[in-house]
C-alpha cells in the first residue's frame, strides 16, 4: 500500500512557475514508476508526464514538453518543475504509482495508486 500527498500548487501568472510534490509513505517508493496527471472541469483526466522507478527514463505530453521537468529523489518525493506556465495549464493535479510493466504509461487506468490532487491556478 503506498499513500501519495501531493502539495506546491497555487495561484500563478502566466508565464511564472511553480513547483508540484508528491511524498510517498511506505519503503518500496523505488520500486514504482510515478505519472502525473491534470484534470481541469469539465474535461477528462489528461497525462501529463511520467519518470521511471531508477529516473533514468521520462516522457512528457506535448502540450508540456520543453516547459515542464518531472523527477524525483532518492527517499520518497516525485516532483514537476512547471516553467512558463499558461492560463491552459489551470487544473487540479495529480500523481500517481505503478509498479507493473506496460508499454503506454500515459494511461490513467495503468496506475494503482493515487493522490488527492492540488489545484494549480494560471491567470492571464
Amino acid at each position: 500500500q503506498v499513500q501519495l500527498v501531493e502539495s506546491g500548487g497555487g495561484l500563478v501568472q502566466a508565464g511564472g512557475s511553480l513547483r508540484l510534490s508528491c511524498a510517498a509513505s511506505g519503503r518500496t517508493f523505488s520500486s514504482y514508476r510515478m505519472g502525473w496527471f491534470r484534470q481541469a472541469p469539465g474535461k477528462e483526466r489528461e497525462f501529463v508526464a511520467t519518470i521511471s522507478q531508477s529516473g533514468g527514463s521520462r516522457d512528457y505530453a506535448d502540450s508540456v514538453k520543453g516547459r515542464f521537468t518531472i523527477s524525483r529523489d532518492n527517499a520518497n518525493t516525485a516532483y514537476l518543475q512547471m516553467n512558463s506556465l499558461k492560463p491552459e495549464d489551470t487544473a487540479v493535479y495529480y500523481c500517481a504509482a505503478n509498479r507493473k510493466y506496460y508499454s503506454d504509461y500515459s494511461r490513467p487506468g495503468i496506475y494503482e495508486y493515487w493522490g488527492q490532487g492540488t489545484q494549480v491556478t494560471v491567470s492571464s
